[in-house]
């Protein structure tokens, strides 16, 4: 009886600190343009962000996908907020849904895809404020049953670039509800020259320098072991069609 009641008492405590501790979600929208109106699709979406999502928490931005097999399409994405946050997105008793079924939807096509993602605060890596210019997203497909073994990898990676590069930003997302292949998480890398590129890449030697001489080995095969395959893809920001400027605050990605 003594524990029942200590559980009741603890109950709202319990559900309190569930409710503070949400976390920090984006709203991916990959659309594409039909070829023949793109130049009414970029004006619509511009004119839309503008006037719905250049501030608070529905703020929104427009990537260009400059590689791979999405090349030409476009992210639209918004904020990051808690899951709570969606029960008051703008909707259509301010003209927000008419706006973009008849200025952006009208001039897209049908095939786009919404994705949610969780940003991981931990393992991201956002020392200093900067403007959004290019991205190198790396998106990972984790094997059945093995998220927390890749997880440990994944703190090790973590450890390896906040000792060896800790002057770069980059962050952290989980794929919240995954109807796309080999998405389920992605790390991205944020850069202003191409020149970032053509750097030599360090990792295996440096992953050796903070976890011990021929660990690097023994990282590829449990890398192997825990992941399918992996996407590699460039997104350059588009200021003309976002609603910022794309500056990214590090005390707001805390």
């Amino acid at each position: 009886m003594k524990k029942l009641i200590l559980i009741a008492l603890l109950v709202p405590f319990m559900v309190s600190a569930q409710e503070v501790q949400e976390y920090g979600m984006f709203t991916n929208l990959m659309l594409t343009a039909n070829p023949e109106k793109i130049s009414e699709f970029e004006a619509g979406l511009a004119a839309h962000n503008k006037k719905f999502h250049s501030d608070g928490a529905f703020q929104a931005n427009v990537f260009f996908v400059m590689s791979g097999k999405n090349f030409g399409k476009y992210i639209w994405s918004m904020g990051p907020n808690p899951w709570s946050a969606m029960d008051n997105a703008p909707g259509n008793e301010n003209g927000h849904n008419d706006d973009w079924n008849a200025n952006v939807a009208a001039h897209a096509l049908s095939d786009a895809t919404v994705t949610y993602w969780k940003f991981d605060t931990d393992r991201s890596n956002f020392t200093r404020d900067f403007k959004l210019k290019n991205l190198a997203v790396f998106m990972l497909d984790i094997k059945r049953f093995k998220g927390r073994e890749f997880m440990g990898l994944l703190d090790k990676v973590t450890k390896v670039f906040k000792t060896k590069d800790a002057d770069s930003q980059w962050g952290v997302y989980f794929n919240e509800l995954n109807n796309t292949d080999g998405q389920d998480m992605a790390w991205v890398n944020f850069f202003d020259s191409s020149s970032w590129m053509s750097e030599e890449d360090k990792f295996p030697q440096w992953y050796e320098e903070v976890h011990g001489e021929g660990t690097f080995m023994e990282f590829l095969k449990a890398f192997g072991d825990t992941t399918h395959s992996d996407v590699q893809e460039l997104w350059a920001f588009r200021p003309d069609l976002s609603g910022t400027d794309g500056s990214v605050q590090a005390a707001d990605r805390q």
